[in-house]
């Protein structure tokens, strides 16, 4: 089981609630569940169905039906499996799995929309073995339980007449429908991921920049771009030289992500589809060596499908793959970076589901390096439009660049040191194993001898089958010895369900993996090397096998608690300076700023004060330039404050460079917030006066108006000590430049 993020939890812990109060009126109630593409909507929706069949509140047996379209129930049903593996909390089947021919208590039956819509499908009609969806339907309500149905993508199929009326059939007690984008009027009640708290905890990406580097002029939702007079030889090519930098920063951060580029074929069946793949791979082939051949391209069409074995894995070879809309739907591979379309002669509406198989995060965290963070989407199309979805807060169509006259700030600023050690392993880990293994006593626990090892050490495996490892008590005295390779699945398996609630992904497996060999090593003087197959005889024996999980218990508990008290920390950049570029989304447009150093200057409803602040420097002469800063982004520019013992940035509204080579740092406040800014205002004043003795020509403090309606008084600012602080504006000095 993966450990949930905070908007997971806060999500699940709302449905749940919802849920229990719904289920509990005699008619079938409906809820919407909205969250953003890459939140993780399958994993929160598999752990509510969990809690809710847990409940001690919900006196109802429950059995679950869970729809979806285009063949995406298949991997629902695998995600749902897998997350189930160690608690077995649901059972997920098909059609052919059920028992009985009914749905039992805690079981899901998944089924693929457009298919049982069919009036031929065998599921539906009447058939020789009574096996169809009304009877399973009657003999699980015969039995007293609750039907919940989940709708999976509801956009795509839950509102035509049909599906209408086959939900009517279904006539579940309590119905959830799941999307980025939901179309059920009049719901019961809603419960709605922002996306604002899915980037935030590094689950997608910050955005996804619209040919970067291109100037794109937005009209009314429609973009054009410098790059639609483009041929698709030069998109492909900008394409490249972008997946280049990201590989190159990836190398840099130390992992082994190759990024995946995207080709988007026209989804239309005409000889157009084939030209343009000719002309691609070609293009790919002639001028930058990727092939088919050595591994480098990936094809997925209807006739035409090449190295698409692991495709997602994220060392994978293939660096560019060939694809058609119908793999967009459910499709997901977290290290694909760029998306690359080409005219087909219309315009192309951009929704949240086109970006959405660039928006995944590959490791669910943000990276030291920015162009790690985004996604980029190439196009020589000649009209776009944003659709007014999620899309439109998501894409990043305009760019701000610094201007000329700028020079070097090279300011100290902070930011929250980030850990993407919250959900996954360090090698922190492997030393607290060590000191929790000495604590524990482990080295004079574990009975070192062992005559091999047969599969009865875990009662729950089956024998027969060691990949799918489900299921299966295993009798009596049976005993089957296993070689090498068979031991070593079995421990890898062992490791994966103890990293709970660690995701097991192969870095953290890798890491766990290491401390137990690190122990032999260094407590035992066993050399994993000489007697690994020994070694993991040691620690899947059966009384050997229980102090070595209680150790690892203890070691994740210990780990959580180390990086939780580390997140509390700040990181500092010695020398900070203006973004020299900056992307905007299709919610900005141009305002006219005299001295901003930022070019174009982009709004989007600024507060009040903000505005009239920047109207007040404009109309300074003394003033070289200002830029507007932005909060909770380790790009932008912060000072440190302390509150209740917790270190924090504070990101400061304005910076400004006078003409005399000063700097100012402001931050505007408004009724309120001024009178409970005091503990970053210390921060600031602290700030400035340590910089001001390294040679920094810092001035600054909380700004505001005297007039607080209109600003149109005396702008005056605060750099004492914060305990003087109120509500009154005397002991504020007005501000000269």
């Amino acid at each position: 089981m993966m450990r949930l993020k905070e908007y997971q939890e806060d999500a699940i812990k709302e449905l749940l609630t919802k849920a229990k109060k719904l289920i509990a009126y005699p008619d079938g109630k409906r809820m919407i569940f909205k969250a953003p593409t890459g939140s993780g909507k399958t994993i929160m929706v598999a752990e509510f169905l969990k809690r809710l069949c847990e409940d001690k509140e919900v006196r109802t047996a429950l059995s679950f039906i869970w729809t979806a379209p285009r063949q995406l129930q298949i991997q629902s049903r695998n995600k749902l499996e897998q997350y189930y593996e160690t608690s077995r909390a649901l059972k997920c089947s098909f059609f052919e799995d059920l028992d009985d021919k009914r749905i039992d208590e805690n079981e899901i039956l998944f089924f693929n929309w457009e298919s049982i819509n069919r009036s031929d499908n065998i599921y539906i009609r009447e058939n020789e073995q009574d096996n169809n969806l009304s009877n399973i339907i009657r003999r699980t309500g015969e039995e007293g339980r609750t039907i919940v149905l989940v709708i999976d993508e509801s956009h795509h199929h839950a509102t035509s007449e049909i599906s209408q009326n086959l939900i009517r059939d279904i006539a579940p007690k309590f119905t959830i429908e799941v999307s980025a984008t939901p179309v059920m009027e009049s719901p019961d009640e809603i419960v709605s991921v922002q996306l604002e708290d899915v980037k935030a905890e590094g689950m997608i990406k910050k955005a996804v920049m619209l040919n970067p580097g291109f100037e794109n002029i937005l009209r009314d939702r429609r973009i054009q771009s410098q790059l639609r007079k483009q041929s698709e030889e030069l998109v492909i090519e900008t394409a490249l030289e972008k997946r280049d930098a990201i590989r190159e920063a990836y190398r840099k951060e130390k992992t082994g992500i190759n990024p995946l580029i995207l080709i988007q074929l026209p989804d239309r069946r005409t000889s157009l589809e084939d030209a343009i793949k000719d002309k691609v791979i070609a293009v790919l082939k002639n001028k930058h060596r990727i092939t088919a051949e050595n591994g480098k391209l990936a094809i997925h069409l209807a006739k035409h499908k090449e190295n698409l074995d692991d495709i997602a894995r994220y060392d994978n070879e293939a660096e560019v793959l060939i694809f058609k809309q119908a793999l967009a739907l459910g499709w997901d591979c977290p290290r694909a970076h760029i998306l690359v379309l080409f005219r087909d002669w219309r315009s192309v509406e951009f929704s949240i589901q086109t970006i959405g198989r660039i928006m995944r995060m590959p490791e669910q965290d943000h990276y030291e390096a920015e162009i790690l963070n985004y996604g980029y989407v190439f196009t020589n199309i000649e009209t776009i439009e944003i659709q007014e979805d999620l899309a439109r807060d998501y894409i990043t169509v305009h760019t701000s660049k610094r201007g000329q006259e700028y020079s070097s700030l090279s300011l100290l600023s902070c930011h929250s040191k980030r850990y993407r050690e919250r959900t996954r392993l360090s090698a922190l880990f492997i030393r607290i194993f060590l000191e929790e293994s000495d604590a524990y006593g482990l080295a004079d626990k574990v009975k070192k001898k062992v005559r091999g090892l047969s599969v009865k050490f875990i009662s729950d495996y089956k024998a027969e089958n060691i990949d799918a490892l489900a299921g299966e008590i295993i009798p009596g005295r049976e005993v089957l010895r296993m070689g090498g390779f068979d031991m070593q699945k079995y421990f890898d398996f062992f490791v994966r369900k103890n990293l709970s609630p660690f995701y097991p992904e192969d870095r953290s497996v890798g890491r766990m993996k290491e401390a137990i060999y690190g122990f032999f090593v260094q407590r035992l003087k066993m050399d994993y090397e000489d007697v690994q197959e020994g070694i993991i005889q040691i620690v899947l024996r059966d009384k050997n096998r229980e102090h070595f999980v209680n150790v690892i218990d203890q070691a994740k508990k210990k780990y959580i608690d180390d990086i939780s008290k580390r997140e509390k920390e700040l990181e500092f950049d010695g020398g900070w300076e203006v973004p020299a570029e900056i992307g905007f989304n299709a919610r900005y447009a141009i305002e006219e700023r005299k001295r901003s150093i930022m070019r174009p200057f982009f709004n989007n409803e600024h507060s009040g004060i903000e505005a009239a602040f920047m109207t007040f420097l404009d109309g300074q002469e003394k003033v070289a330039w200002w830029f507007k800063n932005e909060a909770k982004n380790p790009a932008y520019f912060a000072v440190p404050y302390e509150e209740n013992g917790d270190k924090s940035p504070f990101y400061v509204d304005f910076i400004v460079r006078l003409k005399d080579g000063s700097v100012g740092l402001f931050d505007t406040k408004a009724g309120l917030t001024q009178r409970v800014a005091g503990p970053k205002v210390d921060g600031l004043r602290a700030y400035i006066r340590e910089q001001d003795k390294k040679g920094k020509k810092l001035f600054g403090g909380i700004v505001t108006n005297t007039d607080g309606r209109n600003y149109a008084g005396r702008w005056v600012y605060f750099d004492k000590e914060g305990k003087e602080l109120s509500g009154r504006l005397d002991n504020w000095e007005t501000l000269i430049f």
